[in-house]
């Protein structure tokens, strides 16, 4: 009976606290269900784990470092050179501006793509740029090895980052033409772009994004890490000191980028996900909910999808359906990965309390019904297909 108070209390913990802050929302859950299931003692050898483990640290350490570059891109104008410089119609444009301002997390990474939209297509109509702002700025969260959410992802599910991925391709590419199909096609027009084309200003903020993940892949492939997370720490480092070169940044440059994108924010998440992981490990809940005989297809989609409507989160969805997934079975396979991953991204997606969403809104002025008239349809067929798949792989 301890265990399911704990782990209910747990739950409400986490969709309360997480919709302010995910490492507290995380981090209090986990004390919750320790308090309920655990001694003093277990607790504490759940945060040993945590700390002590290199493979956690070095985690942590890239996921804190990926929204530096991404500071100092903005700070420097690399940001507004790459995309004022894509010379692209105005359809491809919708996509590809909040896509690639979504390949870095940034806190308010929607409020910086919504003027870009605004500037470059004025003659769309503000529900319709809304919906794309959302719908672009995530659709590489499927497919970017930088992805913070993805990184912790495969991590918690104990599969190779780029395994992840490939099993991810399919609903990337469903996303990326359910947009085109639902959103783009109602874009008419031209780009309108103040400045003259400059190949450099393109291609140097480009390089810098792109250098991380091209260092990972050959660092993996190439020397036997007895990390793989170390070869992601030094494509990020690198990425992040060819940006500070190019935008000649000074130490108190550094300073207020750091202020402002709040790394240890995103290196939180890391230790509060893996902490609330070994608690919920050592406390019986996964023999607990085993014992239940949820539905694979029930846990992985249907409650995926859930949890991702409810939090406006990835991290705590993956953390809470994984584990109970593995206690009836061995690993988590990639196709069972990425049914549950889109899962959880289409809940995600749509969410208010996301808050991509309400700020989009905001911005274009435009309301949630009206946002959901553009969304509704895509989501519930990509939702319809991931269903469809589970059937099988489940």
């Amino acid at each position: 009976m301890m265990v399911w108070i704990g782990v209910s209390l747990a739950l409400v913990a986490l969709i309360v606290f997480s919709r302010y802050s995910l490492p507290l929302g995380m981090g209090i859950s986990a004390l919750i269900l320790g308090a309920f299931t655990l001694s003093p003692a277990g607790i504490g050898t759940a945060l040993l784990h945590t700390f002590g483990d290199p493979s956690v640290l070095l985690l942590a350490l890239v996921v804190g470092l990926i929204p530096m570059i991404g500071g100092v891109l903005e700070e420097s104008g690399g940001i507004d050179q790459l995309v004022g410089n894509l010379r692209i119609g105005v359809r491809p444009f919708l996509a590809l501006a909040p896509a690639l301002l979504g390949m870095l997390p940034m806190p308010g990474g929607a409020l910086l793509s919504a003027p870009l939209l605004e500037r470059g297509a004025p003659n769309v109509s503000p529900d319709v740029k809304a919906a794309a702002n959302v719908w672009f700025r995530h659709a590489f969260l499927l497919a970017y090895p930088l992805g913070t959410s993805l990184i912790a992802s495969a991590k918690i599910s104990g599969l190779d980052l780029y395994t992840a991925i490939l099993y991810l391709l399919p609903a990337f590419f469903l996303v990326i033409g359910l947009g085109y199909l639902f959103l783009l096609r109602k874009a008419h027009g031209k780009a309108c772009y103040n400045e003259r084309f400059s190949g450099r200003e393109l291609a140097v903020p480009l390089g810098i994004i792109l250098a991380a993940p091209a260092i990972d892949l050959v660092l993996k492939k190439t020397l036997p890490l007895p990390y793989p997370e170390i070869g992601t720490a030094v494509g990020v480092a690198v990425s992040l000191g060819l940006g500070v070169w190019f935008a000649k940044s000074g130490w108190k440059d550094l300073a207020a980028i750091y202020r402002r994108m709040r790394p240890h924010y995103y290196a939180g998440i890391i230790f509060s996900m893996f902490f609330f992981l070994n608690v919920f490990a050592a406390s019986g809940a996964p023999e607990k909910i085993a014992g239940l005989s949820l539905p694979p297809v029930a846990l992985c989609v249907a409650i995926g999808f859930l949890l991702g409507l409810i939090t406006g989160r990835i991290q705590a969805p993956i953390s809470v359906v994984i584990p109970i997934y593995l206690t009836t079975h061995a690993a988590v396979s990639g196709p069972v990965f990425g049914v549950t991953y889109f899962a959880i991204y289409l809940g995600y997606l749509i969410t208010p309390i996301h808050p991509c969403v309400s700020v989009s809104l905001a911005y274009f002025k435009t309301t949630m019904p009206q946002f959901l008239r553009q969304m509704a349809i895509p989501v519930g067929i990509a939702f319809l297909a991931d269903l469809a798949v589970a059937w099988f792989v489940l």
